[in-house]
C-alpha cells in the first residue's frame, strides 16, 4: 500500500486478536516511529514493548493503581480493568522522555512522541496489522507510572494495541477537508 493511501484510509482496529506483528512488521512498524517530525532531532521518546505474561502483569499494575485510589471498587470493575490488557497479543506503551532544551520545549517533545505514535499506526494499517492508541486514567495513573519504571521527566502518550485484526477495517467516513482549513487571511 503506498504512503498516500495508507493516510487517507487508516481507522483504528479495536478488536484484534492473535498474532502479535510478526519480526519483519515490528521492525517497519518501530522504524516509522522514529521517523516522525522531531525539532532538534531529540528523539524524545522510547517505548516499552508488552507481551505474553507482561500483559497480564500491566493488568495487575493497572488494578492495584486502582485500588490504591478506590480500595472498595466492586470486583466486576476490578476484573475488566485486569483484561484491559489482554485486548491485543501485543502492547506498545509510548514514553516521552522530555529533555530541558533552549528551542524546544516540553510540550513539542510530548507531540512528537504523539507523531511517532500516529506514524506507528498509520504503518501497522499498511501492513495489515490491527491497530487502537488508548490513553485513560491508567496513562498518567503515579502508580503506573512508577510501576513502568518512567523517570519524573517521562510520561506515557499512550497505548498502542497491535494485533491481527478480527474482522476487515471498516471504511473510512469522508471527510469535508474545507470543514477544516481556512485561507488566512480572509478576503
Amino acid at each position: 500500500m503506498d504512503a498516500i493511501a495508507a493516510l487517507h484510509r487508516r481507522v483504528s482496529v479495536a478488536k484484534v486478536t492473535e498474532p502479535a506483528p510478526d519480526l519483519t512488521q515490528r521492525e517497519a512498524i518501530f522504524r516509522a516511529a522514529t521517523r516522525a517530525a522531531d525539532h532538534k532531532h531529540l528523539q524524545p521518546w522510547r517505548f516499552l514493548v508488552i507481551e505474553g505474561d507482561g500483559l497480564r502483569k500491566l493488568g495487575d499494575l493497572f488494578v492495584a493503581a486502582a485500588l490504591s485510589d478506590d480500595p472498595e471498587m466492586p470486583e466486576k470493575a476490578v476484573e475488566s480493568l485486569r483484561k484491559k490488557p489482554l485486548r491485543a497479543p501485543m502492547i506498545v506503551v509510548a514514553i516521552a522522555t522530555c529533555q530541558e532544551h533552549p528551542k524546544v520545549p516540553e510540550w513539542e517533545q510530548v507531540v512528537a512522541t504523539g507523531a511517532a505514535v500516529q506514524n506507528m499506526l498509520v504503518a501497522a494499517y499498511a501492513l495489515g496489522v490491527g491497530a487502537f492508541w488508548r490513553t485513560g486514567a491508567m496513562a498518567s495513573h503515579p502508580k503506573v507510572i512508577q510501576g513502568l519504571g518512567l523517570t519524573p521527566s517521562e510520561q506515557i502518550v499512550g497505548y498502542l494495541y497491535l494485533g491481527t485484526p478480527v474482522k476487515s477495517p471498516p471504511t473510512p467516513k469522508e471527510v469535508d477537508v474545507d470543514k477544516f482549513f481556512t485561507a488566512w487571511p480572509p478576503n
